[in-house]
Parts: C-alpha cells; sequence; structure tokens
C-alpha cells in the first residue's frame, strides 16, 4: 500500500511541474551576443573594422559584408560600442541593448595635409574640437587627485622644448644672463678657405654658440625644438624668436598630427639630412575639420582616428636620431634599434620606460566626455628621461667588490646596463658619467698604485667643487673633438667634429674597471664607489652659468678588514 500512494503522489508531482511555466534565468557566464553592421557614408559594409565595447578589451572584426557579432561583457547590459578601420574616423559611442541591430556609420579622413591649418594652443580658448587642449585634458580648476596629459607634459622636456635655457643659451652663444661671447675669428687658407679659430683667450667668454659660428643662418635647430613654427620653413627659424603657440615647444596638437615617419628601409633609421619635421609626415586638417591621431581606436564621437605609429619607437626617431657633417651625433633611436629591446616580440618601445601609466583612470575630464579606463592603458604625458633622478637612478646596475691582496686592496667595479634600451648616457654628447673609487684607511685617503683615473675633462681643481679629474675613477661619454679648432670636448656639433672617444654603455652592455690601493698593514678600509650622472662638462657650465645637474645614480660603499 505505501508503495502505490508513492506512486500516485509521484505522478502528482510530475502533472504540477508540466502545468508550471518554465523560466529560464540568464547566468552571468552565458554569453550574450550583439550584431550588426558596419558600413561607409554610402552605405556599403566596410570589411576589417574594429568594433569595440568602448574602454574594454571585448572586440570583433567585421567580416566581408561588415557583419559583426560582439559578446556583451555582462549579460543583458547596455553596452557603448565604437568601430574604426583604416583610413576613417572613429564613430559611434552610443548605447545599445543586445539584441538590437546595430548600424556603425564611418566617415572617411581626408588623407591630405593642410598646410593652412593654425596649430591649437595648448591652453588658448576656442570651442569644441578647436579648443586649447586644457580645457579637457588638465585637472587645473577641479578637484581631481590624479593628473591628466596636459598637466604633465607642460613640465616634461618635450613641452618645454622651445624654452630650454641650455639649449637657447647654445643656440645665441650666451650665459645666462644674456652675455655673449665673441663672434668666432676665421683665418683665410688657401687650400680649405674660411677656418674657424678658437675663442680669443684675451675676451671674455660665455661659451660657445650656434649664432657666433654662422650668424647668417638660422640652421635646422627649430626642426625638433620648435617644430610648429619650423614645419614649412625647417632651415629659416630662429628658435630665440619664437612666440604663440609655437613657443609651447612640441605641442599636444603637433604630436598628434603627426601620421607617418619617413625611414630609409635599407638602415630602419632616418635620413641622415632630413632631422626632426623633416622627416614627420602630418594630416593637418582642412578648414571646417579637425583630426586627431591617437593610440586609441575607441575614442568617439569626434574626429579622430587611431594609429599604431603612436606607441611605435619609430614615432620618437626624427628628433632622436641626428647627423651633422656625416658624424652621428644623436643617436638614442639608433642605439634602441641595435638593441635587443627592439625585439618586437620580446623587446620594449620608447614609450614602453618613457610615456609609463601614472595611474590615473580617465585622460579627459569626465564633464568633456572622459570614459573611465584600466588605468595601466592610459600612456603618461610626463615622458621621463634626462632631467628624471629616478630614472636616473634605476638605468643600470653597479656591482663593487673589494679585498686584500699581497699586491694592495683591489677594488673591481662593473657597471651593467640591465635596465635601459640604449646606451647610457645618451642623445646629447654633453652629458656623461663620473665613476668615483675612494679607499680610506686609518691614516686617511689610500693612494692609488694601478687603475684608471678621472680625465681632465672631469673638472680640474677642487673635489668639493665637482671637479674631479685625475681622481681614482674613470668616466663614460661621447667625446666630440672640432676638427679645426681641436677643442674637445665639444657640445658644437653643428661645426664639423669628430668622435673622439666613445665608451658609453650600450644597452645589455657593460664595463668593468679594477682598481688597487696601497693597502694599510692593518685596520678596517673603508671603500666608497660613486656613479654621478653630468648633464654638460663642468666647464661649459661655468662658462654658461649653469647647474651642471650632478645626480648620483649608485652609491656603494663596502668595508675591508686587514690584518
Amino acid at each position: 500500500m505505501p508503495d502505490v500512494r508513492r506512486s500516485v503522489l509521484a505522478a502528482v508531482v510530475v502533472i504540477a511541474a508540466a502545468l508550471i511555466p518554465v523560466i529560464v534565468l540568464v547566468g552571468p557566464g552565458e554569453p550574450i551576443d550583439v550584431k550588426g553592421a558596419v558600413v561607409d557614408a554610402a552605405g556599403a559594409p566596410v570589411r576589417g573594422a574594429t568594433v569595440r565595447v568602448q574602454t574594454t578589451d571585448t572586440a570583433a572584426t567585421t567580416g566581408a559584408d561588415g557583419r559583426f557579432t560582439i559578446t556583451a561583457p555582462e549579460p543583458g547590459a547596455p553596452v557603448r560600442l565604437t568601430a574604426w578601420a583604416e583610413g576613417y574616423f572613429i564613430a559611434g559611442g552610443d548605447t545599445h541593448r543586445p539584441g538590437d541591430e546595430v548600424t556603425l556609420v564611418l566617415t572617411r579622413f581626408d588623407p591630405v595635409d593642410h598646410p593652412s591649418y593654425e596649430w591649437l594652443s595648448v591652453s588658448a580658448g576656442g570651442e569644441g574640437e578647436n579648443q586649447g587642449c586644457a580645457a579637457c585634458h588638465s585637472r587645473h580648476g577641479t578637484d581631481l587627485d590624479y593628473t591628466l596629459p596636459v598637466d604633465q607634459w607642460e613640465v616634461d622636456a618635450h613641452g618645454t622644448a622651445a624654452v630650454n635655457r641650455r639649449f637657447l643659451t647654445m643656440y645665441a652663444g650666451t650665459d645666462l644672463e644674456g652675455n655673449q661671447s665673441p663672434p668666432t675669428r676665421h683665418v683665410d687658407s688657401r687650400d680649405y678657405g674660411d677656418i674657424p679659430l678658437r675663442p680669443d683667450p684675451d675676451l671674455p667668454y660665455y661659451g660657445p654658440g650656434y649664432r657666433l659660428d654662422f650668424p647668417d643662418s638660422d640652421g635646422n635647430c627649430a626642426a625638433c625644438h620648435t617644430p610648429m613654427a619650423s614645419i614649412d620653413d625647417p632651415y629659416g627659424v630662429d628658435p630665440t624668436m619664437v612666440d604663440g603657440v609655437a613657443a609651447e615647444g612640441i605641442g599636444c596638437d603637433f604630436c598628434h598630427k603627426v601620421w607617418d615617419v619617413r625611414i630609409d628601409e635599407a638602415t630602419g633609421l632616418p635620413d641622415p639630412n632630413r632631422p626632426g619635421v623633416l622627416s614627420f609626415e602630418f594630416l593637418r586638417p582642412a578648414e571646417g575639420h579637425q583630426f586627431f591621431a591617437g593610440p586609441f581606436d575607441d575614442v568617439a564621437p569626434g574626429e579622430d582616428t587611431y594609429s599604431a605609429l603612436q606607441t611605435e619607437s619609430r614615432f620618437c626617431a626624427p628628433c632622436h636620431f641626428g647627423v651633422f657633417w656625416d658624424t652621428i651625433v644623436y643617436n638614442s633611436f639608433g642605439e634602441w634599434l641595435a638593441s635587443p629591446y627592439s625585439d618586437p616580440e620580446s623587446g620594449r618601445t620608447c614609450q614602453d620606460c618613457h610615456m609609463p601609466p601614472t595611474g590615473g583612470p580617465r585622460f579627459a575630464l569626465a564633464e568633456a566626455g572622459g570614459l573611465e579606463r584600466d588605468p595601466n592603458t592610459i600612456p603618461g604625458h610626463l615622458m621621463p628621461g634626462a632631467a628624471d633622478e629616478d630614472l636616473l637612478r634605476n638605468a643600470l646596475t653597479m656591482k663593487v667588490t673589494a679585498e686584500a691582496a699581497p699586491d694592495g686592496l683591489i677594488v673591481e667595479v662593473e657597471l651593467v646596463n640591465d635596465l635601459t634600451g640604449h646606451h647610457v648616457p645618451t642623445d646629447s654628447p654633453l652629458r656623461h658619467l663620473i665613476l668615483l673609487v675612494e679607499a680610506t684607511g686609518p691614516e686617511g685617503p689610500l693612494e692609488l698604485i694601478d687603475g684608471p683615473r678621472v680625465p681632465e675633462w672631469g673638472g680640474v681643481g677642487d673635489p668639493a667643487a665637482g671637479r674631479y679629474a685625475g681622481l681614482p675613477g674613470t668616466a663614460y661619454a661621447k667625446v666630440l673633438e672640432e676638427l679645426w679648432t681641436e677643442v674637445s670636448p665639444s657640445g658644437s656639433y653643428w661645426n664639423q667634429t669628430r668622435i673622439l672617444s666613445d665608451n658609453r654603455i650600450p644597452a645589455m652592455g657593460s664595463d668593468p674597471t679594477g682598481y688597487v690601493f696601497a693597502a694599510p698593514d692593518a685596520g678596517e678600509v673603508e671603500v666608497e664607489v660613486i656613479l654621478v650622472y653630468r648633464r654638460a662638462f663642468i666647464d661649459l657650465a661655468e662658462q654658461k652659468g649653469w647647474d651642471p645637474g650632478d645626480v648620483v645614480m649608485e652609491n656603494e660603499t663596502l668595508r675591508v678588514t686587514i690584518r
């Protein structure tokens, strides 16, 4: 009997279950597709377009029919979609729900550069896409607790390129007070014509200057330092005379109008005779339009497009590779190119090291349409370089050993460039490193009996004043010598020079040096090794009135007990 009751109850349950409507709940792990098409202004399908859920990694690529299917990150939730394809502005930015039939229309941008375009100031006036960059990309006047790109750029070397006092005094041949050295003297040679002479030692001298050597030529310095002024006249701009937008240096609008870089396919480098703006290709818009190229393919709506170049080292090449009179002077791009860092699979780009994220979740104000993103995807615009002491202190590794031996106290130092993608130091030939090795015993400093000493250009005089010539140690620099005057080391690379020596440390390279000091019979010896970064040779810095800018990159102290 109990078995019969159980059978009847089971049947009732089955019948009741059949009468209850089935409700299917969509679980958070189940995909919800959004479908649609990407077309051009004429309605034709666009193949190979990238359709993205804005600010995310969720994306799809259109087929030959322009159709796409994309999975919403959250089931049932609305999504903001954008579309981009090569040759088009980014489209979209509207919200759609799963199940909607979406059509995204792409508009082609004008592939012709328009030199009549007037550059946007970072801060000055305008409206919409033609207003100063700071209106949307600066936190000034807000309560944001993180910086935006303009805030960072304002204190960056690129943002201050046109007003860099070391650059301007080298160009004009003055010191920081405006005192100018006498014009360069010349002598006429029957074989070689007009030949420059060394400065007159009986006259006041405030250091070299391009204008002293070439008073009738503006040169091409502006091609990198004031590119918005020189883009259409690269040899006709005096950088000490620029004003307005041009005085903003390497401005936001300039970089985001760069469309390509001319590279010699045989060398992978720009043409030696085309520095700065001469090797860039631009897309400046026609009147009534705007054009911005950037590293995101989902910045919409607006006249913006994606450019992979913005994230490639090639973008930096025109101003970080410079040849003068067949001598390679600036070459951080070429050094990177020749290093393992340029490997497309395992390497790192210039931007990876010099435009690291700064932690902010937006690159534009929220009220200006700035959307929250993963902070690690937003490139910083501080672009740390030789002025950034933290970067310098993490540029290489120093290894030091010290031991007592029958011949004396032996100190070995190895500098390893395991943290930098180019030579250390790089770019300006004025920059150098000075390695100081000192051993002190119970009776005072120990005598160096074998090993290198700091060269004369490390500064002859009082070590307390930064003049280290003759002290135990060494120095690292690309030393230029002027061909006619034999002035060395020289920063006047606009003259004919040769590389007298170059012992800088390449990427993944190292340099060991050894020192033998006369050891005491007994007692404790303290060995101190200091690596100093200096932005300019000390004699030149004094002539110009510059602070030489010494930075201690590495400092290590060891103690050895001698029995």
